[in-house]
């Protein structure tokens, strides 16, 4: 479900009893520039909910709406059973009404932090393509995708999913949030293929093995 938030804390999201991480992040350090020099701006956050994000984007005169969609998404009851016994399709255009309807919305600034490694393959293009048709021209997107290790690496060795808080910095403190598996790891042919809508990209390679990019509407 959406949530909108204006100059109030509104807190919410529970587990916040692992650690916090700072990381480096060239393309929150570019938005936060944005953030600091234009007012009124909208946020959309693609991920569990953080309060120190909702404070500070709210402190900065912006509003901010939230969308977990990997939790949302995890969820058995968006598996449709097929009548010929085969694996269930996931209900797409469900997930769709139900987690990103915006109501009108339009939205400038838009984290989707890593969650296309999180989400089923055949919901990423479509969940993008609605994110890209309510974002204001101009509007700035940043994912985040990791690089390795893929599907036949040990559990031990794949990323945790997790939260990611923002800072008056070019760091965002990284926080585990959940057990959900990482589905998929992508190229750079294959996120600019992911992304196509948009008019422009711009890559980040961090030190940890995770590729940041920067789209703009």
């Amino acid at each position: 479900m959406l949530k909108g938030f204006g100059g109030k804390d509104k807190a919410g999201g529970g587990g916040a009893a692992h650690e916090r991480v700072p990381r480096y992040s060239s393309g929150w350090g570019q938005l936060l520039e944005r953030m600091r020099g234009e007012e009124s701006l909208r946020v959309l956050d693609i991920g569990p909910t953080s309060s120190t994000n909702i404070n500070f984007v709210t402190a900065l005169g912006h509003s901010i709406y939230l969308a977990n969609l990997v939790e949302e998404a995890a969820k058995s009851e968006w598996i449709v059973p097929q009548e010929d016994g085969s694996p269930g399709r996931f209900d797409v255009e469900g997930f769709l009404a139900a987690h990103l309807n915006f109501s009108g919305r339009g939205f400038d600034v838009v984290l989707f932090w890593d969650t296309a490694d999180y989400l089923p393959q055949e919901l990423l293009g479509p969940t993008l393509e609605r994110i890209h048709e309510v974002m204001a021209p101009g509007g700035q997107l940043l994912a985040m995708f990791h690089s390795t290790p893929g599907r036949s690496a040990p559990e031990s060795q794949k990323p945790d999913f997790c939260r990611y808080h923002l800072t008056d910095t070019s760091k965002v403190d990284v926080q585990r949030a959940g057990e959900y598996p990482l589905l998929s790891t992508y190229t750079n042919r294959q996120i600019e293929t992911l992304l196509v809508s948009f008019k422009s990209f711009h890559f980040f390679l961090g030190k940890d093995n995770v590729r940041e990019v920067m789209v703009t509407r």
